[in-house]
């Protein structure tokens, strides 16, 4: 099975092939769902090639599949130049409309339905076929069953399913919640989350007009709107068994030290699922030291609703829960065990600190030194500004830096 991961940036892109990616999926500075990801310029498509020459047989996926209006038709048949010259191998639309003008410009590109287009069915997957789509992203709401029937009926279709990260509470997406909140169209790739806010419900009596008395679920606000995050590692073989072909992990807009954990434990899974000599449940239970939601299995067990106590109920899920804080990547040694860094968040001496890498689970530095842009010793440094670390380990280039949340 492929394993298909975020890369909302060139930064995140380089981190998902390192941490064990098959393949990555991006969106342009327009007509990409994730608006505010970062996203990849129109100047750098030979950075993109540049990386691509260096893990070769990577597919690189770009997400066209924000719903158009008339001026984003228009947009896209303006800016298909700029687009060509990207190394991109298949394009995810959710649009009709738009897969006529791509199939035309890019004719030896494979087109990938994007889950916002609601793909539920064997037959809607049939026709989908028929118009040149090679790969099917069902919606999230498919069971396992589900899939298992879709892909008996249309065996030459490929077949991709979310497997971990955030839920939509609306259905595939289709939300009018921001917009109507916040003039922030979802559809447009300009979600602002209005379900992960918190809400505070009240009764009015009708002989009382003005007089509310409140209903709270915890501490004065409900979540009734906000979905668990999905997380399926523990049954891969499941999906698998299903007929799904791809596994995505959403997350164009989390860290990059979310996506090297979360692809760095799926490609472990994956691997020890055809070779049980593998290890990787040390790597599983990484998963739960990045910021997550309560986690669960969404609806792949199950298409009908299930009772609050449920340990899949997808609904109701609070706020980040969040153990590690993500400082750094390391990028070069610049001296003897001297190293420059990507700074995230304030590096201080005294403290321990932890690197992961590809296949190294953690390891813990209780000496570093930090150091200014002069290479002197120094009591912190900071996101935007120049520093190095002095460690006794032998780092790598693409390492995670990491430190424990202090509970309070």
């Amino acid at each position: 099975m492929e394993l298909l991961a975020p890369a909302g940036t060139i930064e995140k892109l380089e981190t998902a092939l390192t941490y064990g990616a098959d393949s990555v999926y991006m969106g342009l500075e327009d007509f990409s769902l994730r608006a505010n990801a970062g996203n990849i310029g129109y100047d750098q498509y030979d950075r993109l090639k540049e990386i691509k020459s260096r893990f070769p047989g990577s597919t690189f996926y770009c997400t066209a599949n924000i719903f158009f209006h008339n001026r984003d038709i228009q947009a896209l048949k303006e800016k298909i130049e700029l687009i060509r010259p990207f190394p991109f191998d298949s394009f995810i639309v959710s649009d009709i409309g738009a897969l006529p003008i791509l199939q035309k410009h890019f004719p030896s590109a494979r087109f990938s339905l994007s889950t916002q287009a609601n793909c539920l069915n064997a037959e809607s997957a049939r026709l989908y076929g028929k118009m040149g789509f090679d790969t099917i992203i069902l919606g999230r709401e498919t069971s396992l069953s589900e899939i298992r029937q879709i892909k008996d009926a249309n065996p030459d279709l490929r077949i991709e399913a979310f497997v971990h990260g955030a839920m939509c509470m609306a259905y595939s997406g289709r939300c009018m919640l921001s917009s109507h909140l916040t003039g922030r169209s979802a559809n447009q790739g300009d979600c602002a989350h209005t379900c992960r806010w918190n809400y505070r419900l009240a009764l009015e009596e009708e002989q009382r007009p003005g007089v509310y008395f409140p209903i709270a679920e915890d501490n004065g606000y409900t979540t009734i709107l906000s979905s668990k995050d999905m997380c399926m590692i523990d049954h891969l073989a499941d999906l698998k068994n299903a007929g799904v072909d791809s596994l995505k992990i959403e997350g164009r807009m989390k860290s990059t030290y979310y996506v090297a954990t979360v692809t760095r434990a799926y490609r472990k899974a994956i691997d020890a699922l055809y070779d049980p000599s593998v290890e990787f449940k040390s790597f599983r239970d990484e998963l739960f030291n990045v910021s997550h939601r309560p986690y669960s299995t969404g609806f792949f067990y199950s298409d009908k609703p299930v009772d609050a106590d449920d340990d899949i109920n997808i609904a109701s899920a609070p706020g980040y829960m969040r153990d590690y804080l993500f400082l750094g990547t390391v990028l070069d040694e610049v001296r003897p065990g001297i190293w420059a860094v990507d700074i995230k968040n304030q590096i201080r001496p005294g403290r321990s600190v932890e690197f992961i890498g590809p296949d190294v689970l953690s390891v813990k530095d209780d000496n570093l030194k930090v150091l200014d842009q002069d290479f002197n010793e120094t009591e912190h440094i900071d996101h935007c500004r120049t520093g190095y670390l002095k460690s006794s380990i032998a780092l790598k280039k693409g390492w995670i830096i990491r430190q424990e949340v202090l509970k309070s």
